[in-house]
């Protein structure tokens, strides 16, 4: 029998983990959870594989199980524990799950939630996305009655490196997406009021883009799209008019900025569809191509000069970026190997805290059984302001009975 490895102690903290890193994204999708069975899923996860404490975590690049647990993590309890997670799995899922986790134990484990929450370990290095998604998943835990004081204390802890990686270096400084760049190049242009925007495309990069570009209030919007289900739900982003993408060569209402991104594999945006949207206009115009490969005839850049804004241009801008945000991360990981060593003095004080929570109750006992049996009589006999002084004496020393011995223990463990 193993011997009982106490509540605070870093040896009882594991992640079971499948990140970017090792596992293909569309793969990470089998181990999602829908919102809707997250309560009953977790809750019978927790119970048949008897972990103390559970945490969840489910983003597009990452999928983390953070545990408190006194058992050993083997082949044969991850076994059961992806049984338990996925009932419906076949033998060969659960051996793709055996063979694609990643897990992390004490110390390591703890760096590993240090390094996720900080974006060290993100897909993108530095996008703060990702410090949100942990305190959300941790809320949802919590509220489910899945964590304890263990995964209560790692999560401040975790929340508090975050912010100092994110405010004392600059690992999160400059925008290394593509669509990021391409929005802070349009509002370096310093383009506002009454812009009439041409957007081409519907797909996930127009989706993140319109993020941004609903910030504008006054700019107006037309889409154009293959799919008119996409087109109109993009549209109720932006307040929108939407047309089919056939519609396109027809459109001759102007426009101020074009916006492309289609999956198309040659130009859609010809000289002649150019010349009709234009509609004669001489103003300058801007246009923002992330597509590959473009969607914009190369010809009309050379001849018609629009402001440009190009995948390639963006591409090469993120690069330098991510090589800076990369110069960072010695400074980031200073910040954790820190929090690792003041993390295990807090889980020694918290332990303290649990071995001495029953010291106020017991002095106050003592207390009262010589107020009440041993020393009654000879108090009775004293006068009103003699008692007074004796009780403010007493409760002066049943304070201090109870604060000494604690901040002793305390420092005896912390010299451990």
């Amino acid at each position: 029998m193993q011997p009982e490895i106490p509540p605070f102690s870093l040896k009882r903290f594991k992640v079971i983990a499948f990140t970017h890193k090792f596992v293909d994204l569309k793969d990470i999708g089998k181990l999602h959870i829908e919102d809707s069975s997250l309560e009953t899923r977790l809750k019978n996860l927790k119970e048949r594989s008897k972990v103390e404490e559970l945490m969840y975590i489910s983003t597009c690049n990452r999928v983390e199980f953070i545990i408190a647990s006194d058992q050993t993590i083997s082949q044969s309890f991850l076994k059961r524990f992806f049984t338990a997670f996925h009932p419906e799995w076949s033998k060969q899922e659960v051996a793709w799950a055996l063979k694609n986790n990643r897990l992390f134990e004490g110390a390591e484990a703890l760096k590993h939630i240090f390094y996720v929450a900080s974006s060290i370990d993100s897909l993108v290095v530095g996008e703060r996305e990702i410090i949100t998604q942990f305190r959300q998943s941790f809320e949802k835990s919590k509220e489910l009655g899945l964590t304890g004081d263990f995964i209560n204390l790692m999560t401040r802890r975790t929340i508090e490196v975050a912010k100092k990686v994110y405010t004392n270096t600059q690992i999160a400084q400059k925008p290394v997406s593509v669509v990021s760049l391409a929005y802070r190049h349009l509002k370096d242009m310093g383009l506002s009021g009454k812009k009439r925007v041409v957007i081409v495309g519907a797909g996930q990069t127009m989706v993140n883009m319109a993020r941004f570009l609903a910030k504008n209030k006054d700019f107006q919007f037309t889409i154009f799209n293959r799919s008119l289900k996409n087109a109109k739900e993009l549209g109720k982003e932006l307040n929108a008019e939407v047309y089919s993408l056939s519609d396109l060569a027809a459109f001759n209402q102007g426009f101020d900025i074009l916006i492309t991104c289609t999956g198309a594999s040659e130009p859609i945006i010809t000289e002649g569809v150019y010349q009709q949207l234009v509609a004669g206009e001489k103003s300058k115009k801007v246009i923002v191509d992330l597509a590959l490969p473009s969607d914009v005839q190369t010809s009309i850049i050379k001849k018609h000069k629009p402001e440009y804004i190009g995948l390639e241009q963006l591409k090469s801008t993120a690069r330098k970026n991510l090589e800076e945000r990369q110069k960072e991360l010695d400074k980031c990981k200073q910040i954790v190997e820190e929090n690792i060593v003041s993390f295990r003095s807090a889980l020694r004080e918290r332990q303290v805290e649990l071995a001495m929570r029953d010291v106020p109750q017991m002095i106050s006992e003592i207390k009262q059984k010589a107020l009440t049996l041993v020393f009654e009589k000879d108090i009775a006999e004293l006068d009103d302001k003699s008692r007074e002084v004796l009780n403010e004496v007493i409760g002066y020393m049943e304070k201090k009975y109870i604060s000494v011995p604690m901040k002793m223990a305390k420092n005896i463990m912390l010299k451990d």
